[in-house]
């Protein structure tokens, strides 16, 4: 029995090329890694990481769990396609094997079984079997359909403008499982057998058809199916759907704990391509949901950087709230290829710039408690008092870092990709604290939190945010608050919450002042207020318009007074709106009885 015929050739000649340029992309990535990264990589593939990488590729790459928890329509119509296809394979290897017995098979006869098995007994079980796995991926495809023609349908208020490459392997991929259930129905027709839906289309046809017209229309089906596969294959490795040979790998390498840094690597290329650009990080986007921005969110800043087409504005215009990398199916680090992508494209000298603002310490007092303000706290001076209060209630000795002025953390110089300005910023903050001996550093920024946490090397000091320390203190019996019957709502700040994964700690603090009603977007959910340091491109007027949309969905809840944990969010949704606006420190302070 052959498994050789003209019309494979397209297929085979696609599967070569395809695995060929998977190959050298994946050879010149890995081989390109840094030497840690290779360490890691090699530490940590025969240890239970790579058992849990192997299970997350099943859950992820083709059941796609993340998606199903966004929107199980989406949910469904990846798991069909992926899962779907990935059955077909499998049950039709089986299939070839039961039929005939453990014989070398080459892939095209796997692939046209149908065609080549003929002569061959039928297996009802196996038919049938394969006729509902390939009905499983064509619903699938009929929603892609639907989804690229009618996106509200599917749960989506916009989805992703597609380049020419992507377009063209769209057209092969939609036209490949008709294309088979065209071929196996005329196969059918002319030889009988096929499960309930390829012998049923296949009884039909021969009803109406004669062998003499069925035969030639047999023949070029399966051309058609051939061609479809491999010019799908070919454009594979250079559209979007070069995620479903990349994100697996990513997975692997991700678990062995290796990561993108500020600077660009070599891994990031297993993050950009990994991207399915399906679309679903648009809609979280409040530049678009606002402002009508719909061509710099993150799908469209991993398209742009990989095929180098990428603009400053789409780069620097993102307000890096985390919202859409929230969403992201395949986990995507989209910040940090962005923060690095904004360091490559600045090339500015930083050994002076910021020499006039180190080796000026304005600390004072002594205490193992170090408290650090933030640029943004020492612009909302209601917050640095509430916590002055909040201390001398606590009887907690303290020394301030920066309470009349002084260096900053160095966060929005790295967002903006002056690592190197950053990173000098640091190295002065962290000899500051050092040399004045605190146990335990507090600070009233997110944005200051995130940077000592993550960048910062503090070992032998604890980093709070003050939502953190005022719930310890409370749970220590330091503070004696007045409850009363004021109605709060709370906004959660992107780079504590998301950024940070604190959202419970300043819940508790407010439920121990008065009632808590939460606005219907919050948590993980929950809006950026806006004036992120971050978008290098926003105006004013931008920022104010975010401001009161995210105002007005924490007007909703009736609360008499909104309270977040951030002195800028403070500060941006004050000006959306006429209700007050306090930090959690304030409404604490205020709280305070005269015993405290």
């Amino acid at each position: 029995m052959t498994f050789y015929a003209p019309f494979t050739l397209p297929f085979i000649i696609g599967a070569l090329a395809m695995f060929l340029i998977l190959g050298i992309k994946w050879g010149i990535w890995t081989s390109r890694l840094t030497k840690p990264q290779k360490r890691l990589l090699l530490r940590n593939l025969p240890t239970r990481r790579f058992l849990a990488a192997l299970w997350e590729s099943v859950r992820e790459a083709l059941l796609h769990r993340r998606i199903w928890r966004v929107n199980p329509l989406l949910g469904y119509m990846h798991t069909s396609l992926a899962f779907g296809w990935f059955l077909l394979i499998a049950v039709g290897w089986i299939e070839t094997l039961v039929v005939i017995g453990p014989r070398f098979v080459p892939l095209q006869g796997h692939v046209f079984f149908k065609y080549f098995a003929t002569e061959l007994p039928h297996d009802p079980f196996f038919e049938q079997t394969m006729d509902l796995l390939l009905l499983f991926v064509l619903s699938g495809v009929a929603l892609a359909w639907m989804k690229r023609m009618r996106a509200r349908m599917m749960g989506m208020r916009r989805t992703t403008r597609h380049v020419a490459g992507d377009r063209f392997a769209l057209t092969a991929l939609w036209c490949v499982f008709p294309l088979r259930l065209a071929a196996e129905s005329l196969v059918c027709a002319l030889h009988g057998g096929g499960g309930f839906l390829t012998g049923s289309l296949g009884r039909l046809l021969a009803a109406h058809l004669s062998p003499e017209t069925l035969a030639p229309l047999n023949e070029a089906a399966w051309w058609c199916y051939s061609t479809a596969l491999g010019v799908f294959f070919v454009a594979l490795p250079f559209s979007r759907y070069m995620h479903i040979f990349t994100e697996i790998p990513l997975i692997f390498l991700r678990r062995c704990g290796i990561r993108s840094s500020e600077k660009k690597g070599f891994f990031d290329h297993f993050q950009i391509e990994a991207c399915s650009r399906c679309g679903i990080c648009i809609d979280p986007c409040q530049l678009q949901r606002t402002l009508g921005a719909d061509d710099v969110q993150s799908v469209y800043f991993l398209r742009d950087r990989r095929y180098r087409t990428l603009r400053r504005r789409v780069t620097d215009h993102c307000l890096m709230c985390g919202r859409c990398a929230e969403r992201c199916p395949v986990g995507i680090d989209l910040n940090t290829l962005r923060l690095n992508a904004r360091t490559s494209l600045r090339n500015i000298p930083t050994d002076r710039r910021y020499d006039y603002l180190l080796g000026i310490d304005r600390s004072a007092g002594a205490g193992r408690v170090g408290y650090f303000a933030g640029c943004m706290t020492l612009q909302t001076p209601r917050t640095l008092r509430a916590m002055e209060r909040i201390f001398r209630a606590a009887g907690e000795e303290v020394w301030w870092a920066d309470r009349d002025g002084g260096v900053c953390c160095g966060r929005p110089l790295k967002l903006s990709g002056e690592v190197d300005a950053a990173r000098k910023m640091m190295a002065y903050n962290t000899e500051l604290f050092r040399r004045h001996g605190i146990a335990t550093l507090v600070t009233s920024c997110p944005i200051c939190l995130k940077v000592f946490r993550e960048d910062y090397r503090l070992e032998g000091i604890e980093v709070l945010h003050h939502s953190e320390y005022l719930l310890r203190l409370l749970q220590a019996g330091r503070l004696a608050l007045q409850r009363g019957e004021r109605l709060f709502t709370y906004h959660d700040p992107c780079e504590l919450g998301r950024g940070s994964g604190i959202y419970d700690e300043p819940r508790a603090v407010i439920e121990a002042i008065g009632t808590l009603t939460e606005p219907a977007e919050t948590r993980e959910e929950a809006l950026c207020c806006g004036s992120s340091v971050a978008d290098l491109e926003i105006t004013d007027g931008e920022q104010l318009a975010i401001a009161r949309d995210v105002a007005a969905s924490l007007e909703r809840t009736g609360a008499e007074t909104i309270v977040t944990a951030c002195p800028l969010c403070k500060k941006a949704i004050g000006r959306g709106t006429e209700r007050p606006v306090a930090d959690l420190a304030e409404v604490v302070a205020e709280a305070l009885t005269q015993t405290a």
